[in-house]
């Protein structure tokens, strides 16, 4: 194939920093709690929660750590929010600094962070943005997402966009995204052994298509690339592509193929 020009990229703006992020209106003070709590909304500067938290209502606050199981109805508006075991969010989320958790969090609804670092799962019914880096260790369920940078070690399920300037994702279990644009996109799945592929256990890791500058894939099937530099890794398959494959392993392949199931007692 003939060289192309760069996909055109989309990337997310970075906030300005200083007093421009500071999140106005709480109300001054701290507020710590521990136990079994029920509320009808937070409003303070500074709320700390150990335990079983119920808020039935809204959450606005300057900085939040919590620690246990917390479930919140309403939206939540904070600079920076830490969260150590099990949250769920019914309503909006825009945490305007930094995202710091790990465990197990379900939003129901678009989810907006300036940074974001999380461990464990995260399963959100809206979109996901990130201003800055978004960098996850375990598995991630979006609709779709956009950020500055984004990092995944893990699994992934994005049926939507997924835009970043840099897409990095290094898959251990099976994942699916639908389209990947970025200026760098580097998508590594684990290659199986000899065991997991006798009991046809293979990490199988699919995507709709894929625009960079440069585009590196290993162990993943991608129906389509438009980049101008390609490199297909180990295993990497590839329906269609526009641009030059500048490096390429012995059992990557390019084609169609078909993916009709074995016969009855055999297989491949």
């Amino acid at each position: 194939m003939s060289a192309v020009a760069p996909a055109p990229v989309t990337v997310p703006s970075v906030p300005p920093s200083g007093p421009a992020a500071t999140l106005p209106g709480p109300r001054s003070g701290e507020l710590h709690e521990t136990g079994s709590v029920r509320k009808d909304s937070v409003d303070i500067e500074r709320w700390t929660a150990r335990g079983l938290v119920k808020v039935t209502g809204d959450v606005r606050v300057v900085s939040a750590s919590l620690e246990g199981a917390a479930s919140i109805g309403g939206k939540v508006t904070a600079t920076a929010l830490d969260y150590r075991g099990t949250v769920d969010l019914e309503g909006a989320v825009d945490v305007r600094g930094a995202l710091h958790g790990a465990g197990s969090l379900r939003a129901a609804l678009a989810l907006h962070a300036g940074e974001a670092q999380l461990q464990g799962t995260a399963r959100l019914g809206g979109a996901l943005s990130v201003d800055r880096t978004f960098a996850m260790r375990g598995s991630l369920a979006a609709p779709s997402v956009a950020a500055g940078s984004f990092d995944l070690h893990g699994e992934g399920q994005v049926p939507g966009e997924l835009t970043a300037a840099s897409v990095t994702a290094r898959l251990t279990s099976s994942s699916a995204f639908g389209n990947v644009r970025a200026k760098s996109v580097t998508l590594r799945a684990r290659t199986p052994n000899f065991v997991e592929k006798i009991f046809d256990r293979l990490v199988r890791v699919t995507v709709n298509r894929v625009e960079a500058d440069s585009a590196e894939l290993e162990a993943v099937d991608v129906k389509f690339v438009r980049a101008p530099q390609i490199v297909l890794g180990r295993n990497a398959h590839v329906t269609e592509y526009e641009g030059t494959i500048v490096r390429r392993h012995p059992t990557s392949r390019v084609g169609f193929e078909s993916r009709s199931p074995p016969p009855y007692g055999l297989s491949r």
